[in-house]
């Protein structure tokens, strides 16, 4: 336990006392997974139990990263001298000596699986326990969808990230082979936008557009769409539902409505100061009387990923290399702008011992 008088208290870069993504349940197979998670160096691991574990990647005897070691039964076992470490980051056995001294452990961080996502709890103080559950993400399970996705590291602060996904109006400039669109379309788009203490909303619609060409392979179309955008911020995640309905054939105020549906998971979770780990996920609905196009609409969104990674980067890179420029605001920022004012104000002072 921490006492007042080893207590300082420092400004915090990211919002703590809360779930972040860590990675997916199928990245944990039969050896350790080394991942900074907000400048916090873990090694991530899964147990011959089947449970999953987050310990700090640092052996407490020689300071090798655990992430070196193996899986062995019930815990992780150190590379160098081999002492083995249970997922609570207790040290259980040191090879060749009977007594383990009390000081013999690691920092273990709360980690949930949950619809196939690992979560881990990142908190302020060293004895911050989870506040309920991590957040669910349905559309993984639910037998309509079909989805994949993968993990793409970005040399770029995660909040340039957010700004992409909050801001869809780039779609017709960027992902024009995909699932862009007409880009005057999507710039004069109705847009709404709602926020609570904890998240943003935008809705974007774009009533009797052309399809773009993923939805045309994806989905027999007719002629004109009434395509949809919604995305829900979080400060550590994004979903985003984005889809269309023949012209005129359903209402945007129902949300069973039909048609062509992609649910897109996006886990936005800091590396560093200045990189992000991104997890995503992309679940759709095939057409019955189509053939299953699940692996095409996964290609094409992470094509449209590798170009916002390239955009962002390049956009970041031209912030370091020129220095902070004027970043006037248009019309298209107002759901990035209250995701950043909702970020600046869950940021609190953290305990550094």
């Amino acid at each position: 336990m921490v006492t007042p008088a080893e207590v300082k208290r420092a400004p915090t870069l990211f919002p703590l006392d809360r779930w972040y993504v860590a990675g997916f349940s199928w990245e944990l197979k039969d050896k350790p997974l080394a991942r900074t998670i907000l400048s916090r160096p873990m090694v991530l691991f899964r147990a011959q139990d089947g449970s999953a574990a987050a310990l700090q990647d640092r052996c407490c005897h020689r300071d090798l990263p655990l992430s070196c070691g193996t899986v062995e039964g019930a815990g992780l076992r150190c590379g160098y001298h081999g002492l083995l470490f249970d997922t609570a980051g207790k040290c259980v056995e040191i090879p060749g000596q009977e007594r383990i001294p009390a000081k013999a452990c690691v920092t273990s961080y709360p980690l949930q699986e949950r619809d196939q996502i690992l979560w881990v709890w990142v908190g302020s103080a060293p004895d911050s326990a989870p506040v309920g559950e991590p957040p669910a993400y349905p559309f993984h399970s639910d037998a309509a969808y079909k989805f994949g996705g993968d993990v793409y590291h970005y040399d770029a602060p995660w909040q340039l990230i957010h700004d992409n996904l909050l801001d869809l109006s780039h779609l017709g400039y960027v992902h024009l082979k995909t699932i862009g669109g007409n880009p005057t379309l999507h710039m004069n788009a109705a847009v709404k936008v709602e926020s609570t203490e904890e998240t943003v909303r935008v809705i974007r619609l774009m009533p009797e557009s052309d399809p773009p060409p993923t939805y045309t392979a994806a989905w027999p179309f007719v002629g004109k769409i009434d395509r949809w955008q919604e995305v829900e911020f979080h400060p550590s995640h994004c979903a985003i539902w984005t889809g269309a309905m023949d012209h005129g054939t359903g209402s945007y105020d129902d949300p069973n409505r039909h048609g062509f549906h992609m649910r897109g998971f996006h886990g936005v979770t800091p590396e560093t100061e200045t990189t992000t780990h991104y997890f995503w996920t992309i679940a759709t609905n095939p057409h019955p009387d189509r053939a299953d196009v699940t692996t095409l609409v996964v290609d094409q969104t992470a094509a449209t990923f590798e170009e916002d990674k390239v955009i962002i980067e390049a956009q970041y890179q031209n912030q370091v290399r020129q220095g902070p420029g004027p970043n006037i605001d248009i019309h298209v920022d107002a759901g990035p702008n209250r995701a950043r004012r909702l970020i600046t104000r869950l940021r609190q002072p953290t305990v550094v011992v």
